[in-house]
């Protein structure tokens, strides 16, 4: 069966849980109807529905929205099989609206499946941060009371097992659309947990060289820092990771004039807290390095969307990892120590942090390093 709530009106109010008690789920119909009260997918009650939402996207969209971020985009067709024939199937005639209508909009899943995600007709699916999996690895690889963060100084980490997780589906997204990564998100504690600003300049740099299309949870720019807080409308312990931008030392941190327990969550109060006024003072700040990032990303084709990317040098227990995208190489040493890498042709370093130089037919990377050659 399906969790529900119950109700004591003359119409019993009982409704089927899409995720939390306070978020009951839309009819959009059930692939494999199994009572009489479950209605098929092509019922005229669930196509109204899958229309009215049509509706509401199309609102913002004329108000100048640019797209959309769906949230849970696997779950809206119930008893749905494991191709998620029914709910693709929803997505597919939105995506044809889309296309008519609003050429320029894109769309971007939470699904974590992009074989799936993009045949359904998302322009982009994100590399979702799971208990194990290869995104986890990269910062947030911290289960078993160690942490083996690949770009965690001491984590002894290494990319193979991202690797390994994020190549199959990378390659099955090429020609369909676009797997991407991202720094965090609503759900997901913030990488400052765990990584301190040069770790985080690293983390970043890779996410900005790596194909398919980059996305910055808001505050990660400055390192804003994950807070222990009590949940909210069910957040839990994702709650710490959803408080308000930090943009000065002034009243809420510059966020709202509003009086302070009138936020629906509270800022950071802490004298360090980082504020984006500070950071744009200071040209060594993790928020200088981000706009760097962006700036090279943008002056480069070989560092964008469709490049192609290929692993050069990425062994099991190995600190470091370089990869070709387009005519240039990338190469990141995350570790406290100094690794020799084999060059692939690439001479001439047109960005780096920390120290790092090609030597003959060889990289060699400092401690805690990257590099872009050409």
């Amino acid at each position: 069966g399906f969790p529900y709530i119950g109700g004591e009106s003359e119409r019993s109010g009982v409704y089927v849980l899409n995720f939390f008690k306070c978020q009951p789920a839309l009819n959009y119909g059930f692939l494999n109807p199994k009572e009489p009260w479950q209605l098929p997918v092509d019922h005229p009650d669930c196509i109204a529905t899958r229309e009215a939402m049509k509706d509401v996207m199309r609102y913002w969209l004329d108000q100048g929205c640019d797209g959309f971020r769906v949230d849970m985009a696997a779950s809206l067709v119930k008893n749905d099989d494991e191709e998620k024939t029914g709910t693709c199937a929803i997505w597919s005639n939105v995506r044809e609206m889309l296309d008519s209508d609003y050429p320029e909009a894109a769309m971007v899943s939470e699904w974590g499946n992009p074989q799936l995600a993009l045949k359904a007709g998302f322009h982009m699916d994100f590399f979702l941060n799971g208990r194990g999996n290869g995104y986890s690895t990269l910062m947030r690889d911290y289960e078993n009371q160690e942490d083996h963060s690949f770009f965690k100084k001491d984590g002894h980490g290494d990319i193979t097992r991202f690797l390994e997780d994020y190549l199959p589906r990378y390659e099955a997204s090429r020609d369909n659309g676009y797997f991407c990564l991202l720094t965090c998100n609503h759900d997901t504690l913030r990488p400052r947990y765990n990584l301190d600003e040069t770790e985080l300049k690293l983390a970043f740099a890779f996410i900005f060289t790596m194909p398919g299309v980059p996305y910055l949870y808001y505050g990660d720019e400055i390192g804003m820092r994950y807070l222990e807080l009590p949940t909210k409308e069910g957040g839990y312990f994702r709650t710490g990771s959803r408080t308000p931008m930090q943009w000065n030392h002034e009243k809420n941190a510059g966020f709202s004039e509003a009086e302070k327990d009138s936020l629906y969550l509270p800022v950071d109060e802490a004298d360090d807290a980082p504020t984006v006024a500070a950071q744009e003072s200071d040209p060594g700040s993790l928020l200088h390095t981000v706009k760097s990032l962006l700036t090279l990303r943008h002056a480069n084709a070989d560092l964008q969307a469709d490049a192609a990317f290929e692993p050069v040098y990425a062994e099991k227990g190995a600190a470091a990892f370089v990869y070709r995208r387009g005519a240039l190489t990338v190469a990141v040493n995350p570790s406290g120590g100094t690794v020799t890498v084999p060059s692939v042709g690439q001479k001439s370093v047109i960005y780096s942090i920390g120290n790092g130089r090609w030597e003959e037919d060889r990289i060699i990377l400092e401690p805690q390093s990257f590099l872009v050659l050409e």
